[in-house]
């Protein structure tokens, strides 16, 4: 008999033929009793495939004794309690890199979509606004200018590589200091005031709730542009719109909210923001790579029972 696999979440058909040549696939999604679900089938299963965001309820962590494997599809994983997988014995893994260069690049583009106004202006040509009304106002530059990065890890880093591409300075803010030609900063709020652009890329969870507080959004001010591809939460969400409503932020662009998929409305108004709905790694290409490095995990774990690409804090299972 195939080992039980609990699917939290979607998956591509792809995934899933992975998913069901090695495993009995259950979907959470399609169980209406779950209690019961647990009770009958619990103890048959072995791996449980979700997502950064969703992650494993304690519900499913108690009523599955032989859990031994978490896959979570994404970079992030701030919605897995890994110290709880870690004190049952169960690896956590991730998929880190693949989606390195097109989270970069949707950082680039809301950096240079804010910069030059470019949701404004198609609106205004599309409207038929151009003729009747002449140019729009003329929108900043990105070139030269100082880009602080909070958060330098692959995706900070690859994003740092990107943007010498606008003869940037590049500096960062991280719980440590790197290894790299960039300049540090161990003071998020003072990095924040001599920066053009902060762009946000440092993990969720507790320990950075509201990093990006009103005080470093001040400290960027009326002529800086916050770019953040990493949680919504990472971002004091309330402190952001009320600067950008009254001038004393310049600019946003944003992958990512508090509580996706709702997006405050206050945001809908405003022509200074550029809105993404968590779309960062979202090409055919990363999010086929993100699917096949989670399949491997399982398939890797089933063989030898290591596997590729564990979560820190479960490295050492």
């Amino acid at each position: 008999m195939k080992p039980g696999l609990l699917l939290i979440g979607g998956a591509t058909e792809r995934m899933i033929d992975r998913f069901e040549a090695e495993f009995t696939l259950h979907r959470l999604s399609e169980i209406d009793d779950l209690p019961a679900f647990l009770s009958a089938q619990g103890p048959t299963i072995t791996g449980v495939a979700t997502n950064g965001h969703a992650g494993v309820p304690t519900e499913i962590l108690e009523g599955c004794p032989n859990l031994k494997i978490a896959a979570a599809y994404g970079v992030g994983y701030d919605g897995i309690d890994t110290d709880a997988c870690a004190a049952r014995g169960i690896k956590v893994t991730h998929t880190p890199n693949v989606l390195n260069d097109d989270v970069a690049n949707t950082a680039l583009l809301l950096l240079l979509a804010a910069s030059r106004d470019l949701v404004f202006n198609d609106a205004y040509v599309r409207a038929g606004r151009w003729a009747k009304e002449g140019n729009t106002p003329l929108t900043r530059s990105p070139e030269g200018k100082v880009m602080g990065i909070v958060g330098l890890g692959r995706i900070g880093q690859r994003i740092a590589e990107k943007l010498a591409v606008f003869d940037a300075r590049v500096v960062y803010h991280s719980r440590t200091r790197k290894d790299v030609a960039y300049e540090y900063y161990d003071d998020l709020t003072r990095m924040a005031r001599d920066c053009d652009y902060l762009i946000v890329i440092t993990p969720g969870g507790a320990a950075t709730d509201k990093l990006v507080n009103r005080e470093v959004i001040e400290a960027l001010g009326p002529n800086g542009t916050l770019i953040n591809v990493a949680r919504g939460t990472v971002v004091d969400e309330a402190a952001m719109i009320a600067a950008l409503q009254d001038g004393r932020l310049g600019w946003a662009g944003l992958d990512v909210f508090e509580d996706e998929p709702n997006v405050p409305e206050a945001l809908f108004a405003l022509q200074n923001v550029t809105l993404l709905p968590h779309v960062a790694s979202a090409t055919v290409e990363t999010r086929q790579a993100m699917g096949d490095l989670v399949c491997d995990n399982l398939s890797q774990f089933l063989k030898d029972g290591t596997v590729l690409t564990s979560v820190p804090e479960t490295a050492h299972l």
